[in-house]
């Protein structure tokens, strides 16, 4: 899980002796001055010597650049893997010392949700961006924007016959109805148009469409289509093949985030700052925990050299042998990473892996010992722990969402969500661990 910063102290006078003992990294930083009760200097960035160089040692070609050596005092830092841990490090120190105003700081927006007005007698959608806790099981998101989070739904609305209308309905036959009504998209409870059961069917179908984020509709008009079709009624076919295009369309505007935020876990894969680990951060109950450290120890891993894929299909853990001993199993040593596996690592391997490796014995996998690192990583990262602050919940959706929905060429890392039965996708995640290994490793030979 997250570790404590470290700390060192630092001297005004002879700024460059602190400094070179800084790591050249990405990190997070907190600048303190001499009093205890003055607000930090809070920071992120990819390189953490460098960027203090140039805040806290005197320059007289930029006189106008931030100087800050004279008012501190002491340097905290922590490594980051990467950009998500870092936003989400920086994010925790600013709540620390600015509570909910680190929200702002840090430029965060609240996500677009769609609620479902499930408690009303005569639900209706609408688009919030702050959803109440009584109301997560109705919020549906977070979307991409706004904008995404109501133009799906009103492509919703115009697959159903669910009133549009914002009122406190009293329902008469003196009411006047509305156009919505007049033009026959929606059932009219305004002046009785239908009977309460009939909506709260209406309704129900509405919200099985958000909770499954359109499959329910999709699926049950693919099979009337194929009944249609079994039956030579072709018109029909023809005419339930077109609503569930119209389905599919309104589904291409929620993403796989989009869920109901009491329901809403995810796994966030991402580089580690420690080499031969890949963390992975859980969302869960409205926020981040993590990271926890996934060791790669062992780990086949896809060289892109060798210009083999099938590695990342099944992922696998091989008990150590020695170089000789490998040579005379014919692995070359481009075929596969393995991590650094030393005299000790190899022996910490064996231990793990409830074996020994017998000299001239070959290479064995042990099928298990991913899976157990995996479980032992959920472990940890679902320990019990204290709710979270209602600033929390929102800024780490926020964090959670400005990541996701980067354009997939600069969003790093993977995500995986758990199945019907709630379970985790155990083999996709080992090889999404695999892939973001694999970047890594790529990544350092061309450094």
């Amino acid at each position: 899980m997250a570790s404590a910063l470290c700390s060192a102290a630092f001297d005004p006078a002879d700024p460059r002796a602190t400094l070179a003992a800084l790591p050249q990294a990405r990190a997070v930083f907190a600048l303190d001055g001499a009093d205890e009760k003055a607000e930090p200097y809070i920071g992120r960035t990819p390189n953490l010597r460098a960027r203090l160089e140039r805040l806290l040692t005197p320059s007289a070609r930029h006189p106008r650049r931030l100087q800050l050596a004279g008012l501190v005092r002491t340097i905290r830092w922590r490594l980051a893997g990467s950009e998500f841990e870092s936003l989400l490090v920086q994010f925790t120190l600013l709540e620390e010392v600015y509570g909910a105003k680190a929200i702002e700081r840090m430029h965060l927006r609240a996500p677009a949700f769609v609620r479902f007005y499930g408690g009303n007698p005569w639900p209706r959608l609408a688009v919030t961006n702050r959803p109440s806790l009584r109301a997560a099981e109705w919020a549906y998101g977070p979307f991409a924007s706004r904008a995404a989070a109501e133009r799906f739904a009103e492509e919703t609305l115009k697959l159903f016959l669910l009133r549009r209308c914002t009122d406190d309905l009293a329902p008469s036959p003196s009411h006047p109805g509305c156009v919505y009504s007049e033009m026959k998209m929606c059932l009219a409870p305004c002046f009785q148009g239908c009977t309460d059961e009939r909506y709260a069917e209406e309704a129900a179908a509405v919200e099985r469409f958000l909770a499954t984020r359109g499959q329910s509709r999709l699926t049950a008009l693919r099979q009337a289509r194929d009944q249609a079709s079994t039956a030579l009624d072709f018109e029909r076919a023809a005419a339930l093949h077109a609503q569930a295009q119209r389905v599919e369309a309104v589904r291409a505007w929620a993403s796989e985030l989009v869920r109901p935020l009491s329901r809403l876990r995810a796994l966030v894969l991402q580089a580690s700052a420690n080499p031969g680990e890949v963390a992975i951060f859980l969302f869960e109950n409205g926020r981040l925990r993590g990271p926890a450290s996934f060791s790669t120890l062992g780990m086949r891993i896809q060289n892109e050299d060798s210009g083999s894929t099938s590695l990342f299909a099944q992922p696998m853990a091989i008990e150590p042998t020695t170089e000789e001993q490998g040579q005379k199993q014919g692995l070359g040593t481009g075929d596969v990473r393995t991590g650094d596996l030393g005299t000790e690592g190899a022996r910490a391997e064996e231990q793990e892996a409830g074996g020994s490796a017998r000299p001239g014995a070959p290479a064995k996998i042990a099928r298990g010992l991913l899976e157990s690192r995996l479980e032992a990583a959920l472990a940890e990262l679902a320990a019990p722990c204290g709710a979270p602050s209602a600033a929390m919940r929102q800024g780490h959706l926020a964090l959670l969402k400005r990541w996701y929905y980067r354009p997939e060429a600069r969003r790093e890392g993977a995500i995986f969500f758990p199945g019907e039965d709630d379970r985790w996708p155990v083999k996709a995640i080992l090889r999404g661990i695999g892939r973001v290994a694999a970047r890594e490793f790529s990544q350092q030979d061309r450094a």
